[in-house]
């Protein structure tokens, strides 16, 4: 893994763009968007260096729901 953002930063690389990761290298997230749990997992990432963002993230509080159907 590269850098994290916040290690470019610091190292004065305003325009640093992550790798690519792949969907395999980190684990979607059923916490509620807005929550801590969430906040925690999307800084956990981020100081690792990965995307935000998986693309099985929780959306919505609904969308937990949605798969139990």
């Amino acid at each position: 893994m590269g850098i994290s953002i916040l290690e470019a930063i610091k190292l004065g690389q305003w325009d640093y763009e992550p790798e690519a990761s792949a969907v395999k290298d980190f684990n979607a997230t059923t916490a509620m968007p807005g929550s801590d749990e969430k906040l925690n997992i999307l800084a956990e990432r981020l100081t690792k260096g990965l995307p935000l963002w998986h693309p099985s993230d929780r959306l919505h509080y609904q969308m937990e729901e949605d798969r139990r159907m």
